[in-house]
């Protein structure tokens, strides 16, 4: 269902700067020299008559007169100004109001208004003056819109928009969106449920009312097409109550990085009716499971940040994290030296899926000159549990000075990787059981001179990853961490945790 833009709107432009006002002066009386001409007539009376002429007449007039008034509100929507007072007729009504705050409604005379809107706290700063007329007995919003400066694509501008407040059915809810974005084109609003269009094309400083049964909605703003289905730039949850009347402020920055203050794009949404803001939620992209793995065989132990907070302290080389439950989406990790968080070793965006498994590697060298920059490799893991009588083990490559491996098996020499570079991973199902793997160099024929061997006890319907890491070489690289195999259970059994595998009696590391 669609709505035209049917609000009334007054646009006020009246410019920046103070409005003169206009000084009526009367003056009175004689001109020129002036001469005083003193005349004294004094009249004896001896007999006194008193003459009573005064009737004595008693005209009450009685006026009274009931002011008629209008309720006015303020909306903060310039994504570049600082906070504001806002003065009415004079007086300070609003005081420091920051970006994206909607004032209750004030009680104000009807008629015009002289409205002056300053930077906080500089009174002698005006960014705006000028009249809004106000009716009686009907409600407005003044937004305060648009850029400050002389760049403006959208120059600051209040938005007076007329309020329709009358109360919807009790199981209805009026809705209005009015679209204060400054950098956005003109939007649809679509329901995420059925994609139909609750708002067909409003553009910058347009607005309109639609009635909507009460329950929640999952609203998209899209970019405006004919057929509703443009792009999706912003998904928000709302709940909105029977015989309410709500107002959505599309404002904000829609690429904060290209305009003049990082502030992003928001819908924020006033209970008219109710007073106060609606909570305003992004829907849930559902969660991911993330673990981390220290396997820098150069770098100290380790701090692990996600979204600005700790989440792993203190982690040193092999170990290998619990999973963690996250927010599905791009999650912003930063590492830094254990106790040192001023220092950071790497910064990135990791983007993680809904009902997924991921294992950030933090793999590589720390300094100036190496083999293998230090970086996190981000990993998809299937931990999807096998068969009763199968595991699944994975291989990881993450020793810096190691060429491409095979990895065999020791009873038969059959090979369950082959050829797996610095970096590479892979996996295998095998029947449960134990085994003893030999790490080789890469050959054609799986018969490379034998690095490593470690024994593995892979219990039914389990899920394992072997991270091969360390030095091949201690004694030639920046650090004597030598060449281990790490074995973590991924799924079933005891899940999280890592374990080291020693190579078994007799077996000898050869290079």
């Amino acid at each position: 269902m669609t709505n035209p833009s049917d609000t009334t709107r007054r646009h006020v432009l009246l410019g920046l700067g103070t409005v003169a006002t206009t000084a009526l002066a009367g003056c009175g009386g004689n001109g020129g020299d002036a001469t005083a001409t003193p005349t004294e007539t004094e009249t004896e009376t001896e007999t006194a008559t008193p003459t009573e002429t005064a009737t004595p007449t008693e005209t009450e007039t009685e006026t009274e007169t009931e002011t008629e008034t209008a309720n006015l509100r303020v909306a903060h929507l310039s994504p570049d100004a600082p906070d504001v007072d806002v003065y009415a007729d004079g007086s300070a009504v609003l005081e420091g109001v920051s970006f994206g705050t909607v004032s209750d409604y004030l009680e104000v005379p009807a008629g015009d208004r002289q409205l002056r809107i300053t930077p906080a706290g500089d009174g002698g700063t005006t960014v705006f003056e000028g009249a809004v007329l106000v009716e009686a007995d009907a409600d407005y919003t003044v937004a305060a819109a648009g850029e400050v400066g002389d760049m403006a694509d959208q120059p600051f501008e209040p938005l007076v928009l007329e309020d329709d407040n009358s109360t919807p059915a009790d199981d209805t809810a009026r809705v209005r969106l009015v679209h204060a974005s400054p950098d956005a084109p003109a939007v649809d609003v679509t329901l995420a449920s059925n994609g139909d269009a609750l708002f067909d094309g409003v553009a910058y400083g347009e607005s309109g009312y639609v009635e909507v049964p009460a329950g929640e909605y999952t609203l998209q703003i899209r970019g405006d097409t004919e057929a509703n289905d443009g792009d999706v730039v912003a998904e928000f949850t709302i709940e909105v109550d029977g015989g309410e009347v709500y107002t959505g402020f599309a404002a904000g920055y829609l690429s904060p990085d290209d305009e003049s203050a990082d502030t992003p794009f928001d819908l924020l949404v006033a209970r008219d009716t109710q007073g106060g803001m609606l909570e305003v939620t992004q829907p849930s992209d559902g969660t991911a499971n993330l673990r981390v793995a220290h396997l820098s065989p150069n770098a100290p132990r380790v701090d692990v940040y996600a979204d600005g907070s700790a989440v792993l302290e203190g982690v040193s080389f092999g170990t290998v994290s619990d999973y963690l439950e996250v927010p599905a989406g791009d999650r912003q990790l930063r590492i830094t030296p254990a106790g040192a968080d001023g220092t950071t070793v790497f910064e990135g965006a990791v983007t993680v899926e809904a009902d997924t498994d991921y294992t950030v590697a933090a793999a590589g060298e720390v300094g100036g000159t190496v083999d293998r920059p230090f970086e996190p490799l981000v990993l998809t893991d299937d931990n999807a549990t096998p068969a009763d009588d199968m595991a699944r083990i994975r291989l990881v490559h993450a020793s810096p000075d190691a060429p491409a491996v095979d990895v065999t098996l020791a009873s038969n020499g059959d090979a369950l990787f082959d050829g797996v570079a610095y970096g590479e991973s892979g996996y295998v199902e095998v029947p449960a059981g134990e085994y003893t793997l030999q790490v080789r160099g890469d050959t054609e024929s799986n018969d490379g001179d034998v690095v490593a061997e470690f024994d593995v006890n892979l219990g039914g319907g389990t899920v394992s990853t072997g991270f091969a890491a360390g030095y091949l070489s201690p004694e030639d690289d920046p650090a004597e961490t030598p060449f281990d195999p790490i074995l973590a259970t991924d799924a079933g059994g005891s899940m999280g945790g890592s374990m080291r595998r020693e190579a078994p009696a007799g077996a000898a590391i050869r290079r």
